[in-house]
């Protein structure tokens, strides 16, 4: 039977098998769903009231009085530098991924054939399989004094750069680490656009540029910005690739957090630099919707 209502508004068989597959759908991801929306929000909120608690400076216990004192903390001393260098390499890793992965993801996309997509996409995702230390470490041999990126340039008779140690180092790794995650949501939307709007746009006479920007641009977006969540919020939050690939001065959010957590035992001071890479993800978020890139989602 096709139609939803009979003559005498008395709903139709079929109408009451789509309501029972919503309600069996309904059920089924009900509890998990909750019980993950519980557990998410739950530590946020613990987090964000144990980030007004401080440390008893006598006794070196938790105080559970409220007080502001570890927000002004953040406001004042080191902290604002290490924020700021922590915004900029995630900014800087972010565009970088981006001028590299587009290439790339278009060529995959949109000019490879299908036996060579399902290579490259192979290739893209190998290195997701291998451990991260395995990885930061392999990167550390290759950066270090005496590695063999400075072995290479004095092969060819260049000076070394010497780039073990330094925040150019943890750019480098970084982009390297989270490129992958930004190549894919970029194929993945470049894949979905018809190639009859790109082919109407040239018949059109509108140069390869117009076409990218008025066409092909708007549809990526979604992917762009999903590619750049993922290497700008990894970024922030990441300490071990500071701790093995930075140096004196490449301390970001993530090793503040780690050294006041587990080295310093403040863990309300820990929990309030814990909000600084939420709030900066919410402002992110929030400026992406305001430029209209989850129109398309």
């Amino acid at each position: 039977m096709t139609t939803s209502v009979d003559a005498r508004g008395r709903r139709g068989p079929h109408v009451s098998a789509l309501a029972r597959t919503r309600w069996r759908t309904a059920f089924l991801l009900s509890p998990p769903l909750l019980w993950f929306l519980v557990i998410y929000f739950s530590s946020l909120g613990l987090m964000l009231v144990t980030s007004f608690w401080s440390v008893n400076g006598f006794t070196n216990l938790v105080d559970h009085h409220l007080t502001g004192q570890n927000f002004h903390q953040i406001a004042t001393g080191a902290y604002p530098a290490i924020i700021g260098r922590t915004v900029l390499l995630a900014a800087l890793v972010t565009i970088t991924d981006v001028v590299v992965a587009f290439p790339f993801a278009y060529a995959m996309a949109r000019v490879a054939s299908r036996r060579t997509q399902r290579l490259l996409l192979v290739a893209v995702l190998l290195p997701l399989w291998a451990s991260y230390l395995a990885k930061v470490f392999a990167w550390t041999s290759i950066l270090i004094n005496g590695g063999a990126l400075n072995w290479t340039f004095n092969l060819i008779g260049l000076p070394s750069p010497n780039l073990g140690f330094t925040n150019g180092a943890m750019w480098i790794v970084f982009c390297y680490i989270w490129l992958p995650y930004m190549i894919v949501p970029i194929y993945g939307a470049l894949e979905r656009i018809p190639s009859s709007l790109l082919d109407a746009s040239a018949d059109l006479g509108a140069p390869w540029t117009a076409t990218f920007r008025r066409v092909m641009l708007p549809l990526v977006l979604p992917g762009l910005v999903a590619g750049s969540i993922f290497t700008f919020s990894l970024t922030l939050g990441d300490y071990v690739t500071p701790l093995l690939i930075g140096g004196a001065n490449s301390t970001l959010v993530g090793n503040a957090i780690y050294e006041n957590l587990l080295t310093g035992g403040n863990l309300p001071l820990a929990a309030a630099l814990a909000t600084v890479p939420i709030a900066v993800m919410v402002v992110y978020l929030l400026v992406a919707r305001r430029l209209g890139a989850f129109e398309a989602l």
